[in-house]
């Protein structure tokens, strides 16, 4: 195979991946984490690798809903409190900075949210609740849905489509004008 039947045959692997793995998540788990997310007066995101990178696609279009979202290590970062929440980015939920930055916020009383694979990880004694996106992580768990795709590629898709579909349901609940959301774009371009 070569060129765009090569090209067509990939995307249809990696479209039956995304179908499979967004197939799995529970909605009741989304709509905690909507809950959780409009109820909260800051939001706080970490993760590490690309992983990090989708949590950062999500905050910046969350930001773009009027939420108040914040990068965990960014230069501006403010202070987490008690009205807060911390959503921990972590397959296997036993990367080390995450893990170590999600038992900091449990510690302030902020609401600790995971979305990653591994149930069973050290996070589940300190997240208020998790969202699971079973598909393949270091772990290497039973049920985790396998991909043909490198490492981690598939959760960390997953991960950012989840945070775009949890936007568009917070901006159809909320009726808000997309037109009027622009005002949240940066101007600075």
């Amino acid at each position: 195979m070569a060129g765009k039947d090569t090209y067509d045959e990939t995307s249809r692997i990696v479209l039956e991946e995304l179908k499979a793995s967004l197939g799995s998540i529970r909605s009741e788990d989304i709509e905690r984490l909507i809950e959780a997310a409009e109820n909260a007066e800051q939001i706080f995101f970490v993760g590490v690798g690309r992983v990090l990178l989708s949590l950062e696609a999500v905050a910046k279009r969350w930001a773009h809903l009027g939420l108040r979202t914040h990068i965990v290590g960014e230069i501006t970062e403010p202070a987490i409190t008690d009205r807060d929440i911390l959503i921990v980015g972590s397959g296997s939920g036993t990367t080390l900075f995450p893990a170590g930055i999600a038992r900091k916020a449990y510690e302030t009383g902020a609401k600790v949210i995971h979305i990653g694979s591994n149930p069973d990880s050290e996070l589940k004694n300190i997240a208020d609740f998790m969202v699971r996106i079973p598909v393949r992580t270091k772990c290497c768990l039973e049920d985790e849905i396998d991909s043909r795709q490198p490492m981690t590629t598939l959760f960390e898709q997953t991960l950012l489509l989840v945070g775009d579909i949890a936007a568009k349901m917070m901006i159809d609940r909320r009726r808000l004008d997309m037109k009027e959301l622009w005002r949240y774009h940066a101007n600075l371009e």
